[in-house]
């Protein structure tokens, strides 16, 4: 299929203005197809040529202006409409269209629990097409007039009030102008629970199955829905822009949610059905807070082209992070955002496929999907909250009111968006917007203390030209106990530095950016790194400790750090942490790269072996029953490193781990699936409790642990439904994935390994995007870190000419795969923790 270039884009955005679509579906026509019948007015204002997008089963029937024309004159994707006059004209499309497996245009589920069948669109970038005929491209915004035949038996939701009309149609209310991405329908048996609020309507909807789940947090989701809601109507001075507010967690989403106008969208995890920590539930309410920050930024004004799609995501991570902070119970947000999303930042922003937040050019359709990634999401994130920092709140949210008074039911581009900005402030913004918004990279600061004047300076390994305003933190050892440090004071410090900053007594450490206001790599002068490997859990601050704990993951990322000396200052101070956010962050980076992937397989059982002791302390230490979460973290951590199997077959056996929690579906799939990998199980076992729990989680939960059964035959049925057949969904397709390769199984898989590149690129070119993105991710060989591996991929990246959504995602995990390769090589150079700066003039 062709894709859209910004070219193309422009000439069609110069030639017509669209005004209305009247869109038909019938979705009673059976389980692999539905009917879509469309009809497009807009305006030429020349005479002219163009095209409509659509990627139909069928196409029947198409006529312009009453006149037919031919449907074979479809390809690729586009039809062709010649020699268009100046003036009025109405297309008219009738087709079938195929339903989605993999999550994208029109996704059908049917529900193993009980049978009933689902749908909802994700027409996100160019998947409009799917579903119906459209000028697809946001710069070309319309009014929207939706109706959809339904099942009987089914709720029919869509971007506004639906009435289900007296012949079984269901007819949505015309829209606002929108952008074709943003329409959105769901359609099933939905369990729906519904309120009012500032007299609009809104709802919560999810699976019948998920009922009594859903029923069980409606009041918490509709506190943080009301809550958001009432925060954005203090910040922002337009009005919410839609006739109410709907939220559906659907099934086999591929995003976190997706932000559609009067109907959200949401991944149906978020429907917990076991038990979750309170950093789960924040997540949750960050994500709601997220989608609803779009309902203004994205959806009331939205990008004229996918060079800005920061502009969406970036401020929509920002404002659902601060407001979250500010109107929920879930105040320290930032410090799940400062161990987990920015690391995620830091990461893709050291890759060979880094880009700025804002890219100058995005060339077409396919380039601009690659750039939802940690930049546009985290280091876009950060850059706003420097922003809002080194502007002030108060000019900040005025120049977000000046855009959106600007460009309401319009687009904007980033020049649009410095220029508000500007007007509110006497600040130089598109000097600041060009040093964060068009660089890439990440900055290092590291200090550098002179204890003959007792001052400290900045230097600085840039990566791009841009200030930061940060906070410095200067801590003292408790003289009451000495593994303690108290807070001395923090400065707030602009960089470049003018002068060397005083600093009187010598601090025990050292802190640049604490409170973790702006997006750098931070180091230590070599006294600071001793006090904190004595103090790093007496800090009082938790976002403290996220800065600390960032900081030393990047040193072993960077060769800085020997990986045995993060998981030695692990195991002593992760016991005695508090916030669920860090010990959940540090115990994945320490499994998932330093166990998996840093440390060699010989190396391997130590680290399982500390990491067990670890989660073994937290166990001991939430015996007393007042830290649920902290011990549900611990749990999950230690059945993921078991070496033996045990103790947690005991767990699945008895139906609850000594001291709780109960073994519930997630924990007894999560202690079968390691079962599998440590060949302590078997298929009938495996048969049993997917009989037990029949669910689409346990469905999932089966397919993980077949494949990881240490059996060539199940690993052999496992690459065949992935690579071979196409009947996998996009859900269990990773869940597959996710169980194929293990550290463990090296040798019994060292087979497919070579089979894993061109296999993929063959699946990425038949099933799509999705699938090519869950194949990279989740597929990907990353447990074998040799060069052999390496090779084999940049032969794939060079010469087996992937899809554009296969090669990116490739390519990082390339990037990662040598990375991992350059930590094992430099461990042999690392014989003791060392200090990541300086000390002069000791």
């Amino acid at each position: 299929m062709s894709v859209l270039t910004r070219d193309e884009a422009q000439l069609r955005a110069q030639l017509l203005d669209v005004h209305r679509y009247t869109v038909e579906l019938d979705l009673t026509t059976g389980d692999e197809t539905f009917d879509s019948r469309t009809a497009i007015r807009f305006t030429a204002r020349s005479a002219g040529d163009t095209f409509v997008e659509l990627k139909p089963a069928e196409l029947r029937t198409v006529t312009l202006d009453g006149q037919p024309l031919d449907p074979e004159s479809l390809a690729d994707g586009r039809l062709p409409l010649k020699n268009l006059a100046a003036g009025e004209h109405e297309l008219r499309v009738d087709a079938a269209m195929r339903y989605s497996r993999t999550g994208e245009g029109m996704h059908r589920f049917t529900d193993p629990s009980d049978g009933e069948a689902y749908v909802y669109t994700q027409m996100f970038m160019d998947d409009v097409q799917r579903v119906f005929a459209a000028f697809d491209q946001p710069d070309l915004k319309a009014v929207f007039e939706v109706s959809v035949r339904a099942p009987e038996g089914w709720t029919v939701l869509a971007n506004g009030i639906v009435d289900q009309r007296a012949d079984g149609v269901w007819q949505a209310a015309p829209t606002p102008l929108i952008s074709t991405y943003l329409v959105a329908v769901a359609a099933g048996p939905w369990h729906s629970v519904r309120t009012e609020h500032r007299g609009l309507p809104f709802g919560i909807h999810c699976r019948r199955s998920l009922a009594p789940h859903l029923d069980t947090d409606a009041d918490e989701i509709f506190e943080v829905t009301r809550a958001c809601f009432d925060r954005y109507h203090e910040k922002f001075e337009e009005p919410y822009p839609f006739d109410s507010y709907d939220q559906a967690f659907v099934p086999e989403f591929n995003a976190g949610a997706m932000e559609n106008p009067g109907l959200v969208t949401f991944r149906d995890e978020f429907v917990y059905r076991s038990a979750v920590t309170d950093t789960e539930r924040q997540t949750r309410a960050m994500v709601i807070a997220h989608e609803m920050a779009h309902m203004w930024f994205g959806d009331l004004v939205t990008l004229k082209w996918w060079d800005d799609i920061w502009l969406n995501e970036s401020f929509a991570e920002y404002m659902g992070y601060q407001t979250t902070a500010e109107a929920t119970r879930f105040t320290d947000p930032w410090t799940e955002f400062g161990v987990t999303r920015k690391a995620w930042g830091y990461d893709a922003d050291q890759r060979p496929t880094t880009h700025p937040v804002a890219p100058e050019n995005v060339d077409d359709t396919a380039s601009a999907l690659l750039n939802f990634d940690g930049i546009s999401y985290a280091k876009g994130a950060s850059a706003l909250r420097q922003l809002a920092a080194w502007l002030g709140e108060k000019d900040f949210l005025a120049g977000i009111n000046t855009h959106f008074a600007r460009h309401k039911f319009g687009n904007a581009t980033l020049a649009d968006f410095i220029d508000s900005l500007a007007s509110a402030t006497d600040r130089d913004v598109p000097a600041w917007a060009d040093s964060w918004l068009r660089t890439t990279g990440v900055d290092t600061l590291t200090p550098r203390i002179t204890s003959a004047d007792s001052t400290f300076t900045l230097t600085v390994d840039r990566a791009g030209s841009r200030p930061h305003r940060l906070t410095v933190g200067l801590y003292d050892r408790d003289v009451a106990d000495e593994g303690r440090l108290v807070l001395r004071e923090r400065r707030d410090l602009d960089v470049p530095q003018s002068d060397p900053e005083p600093l009187g007594k010598r601090p025990a450490l050292l802190l640049l950016n604490d409170g973790d206001l702006t997006y750098a790599k931070v180091r230590f002068d070599a006294d600071s790194f001793e006090s904190l490997r004595a103090g790093l859990s007496g800090l009082p601050d938790p976002l403290t400790r996220a800065v600390v704990w960032n900081a030393l993951r990047d040193a072993v990322r960077d060769g800085e750090l020997p990986p045995a000396a993060y998981l030695e200052t692990a195991r002593t101070h992760l016991p005695r942490e508090t916030d669920l956010a860090l010990v959940q962050g540090v115990l994945a980076f320490a499994s998932g790269q330093i166990a998996d992937q840093y440390l060699s397989a010989r190396e391997r059982p130590a680290a399982l072996s500390t990491l067990t002791s670890l989660c073994r302390d937290l166990l001991r230490r939430t015996e007393d029953g007042d830290h649920p979460g902290l011990r549900l973290i611990a749990v999950r951590h230690l059945i993921g490193v078991a070496a033996h199997p045990d103790t947690i077959a005991a767990w699945l056996a008895d139906g609850t781990v000594p001291g709780g929690p109960e073994t519930d579906p997630e924990l007894r799939w999560r202690i079968l699936a390691r079962l599998a990998v440590l060949g302590a199980t078997d298929e009938a076992t495996i048969a049993a409790e997917l009989e037990r729990d029949p669910s689409a989680t346990g469905q999932e939960g089966a397919a993980r642990c077949r494949a990881a059964l240490p059996d060539p035959e199940a690993k052999r049925a496992a690459w065949e439904a992935m690579f071979t057949g196409d009947d996998l969904s996009n859900y269990l397709f990773t869940a597959t994935a996710q169980g194929f390769w293990q550290p463990e199984q090296a040798d019994l898989v060292r087979e497919y390994v070579p089979r894993f590149y061109p296999d993929a690129v063959a699946v990425s070119a038949r099933r799509g995007p999705a699938i090519a993105q869950a194949a990279a991710r989740w597929a990907f060989p990353a447990h074998a870190v040799d060069a052999e591996n390496v090779d084999l991929g940049e032969a794939c990246l060079r010469d087996a000419d992937p899809t554009p959504a296969l090669r990116r995602t490739l390519a990082d995990r390339l990037d990662d795969l040598s990375r991992a390769l350059r930590v094992r090589g430099g461990q042999e150079t690392q014989e003791e923790p060392r200090g990541t700066g300086e000390t002069q003039g000791a």
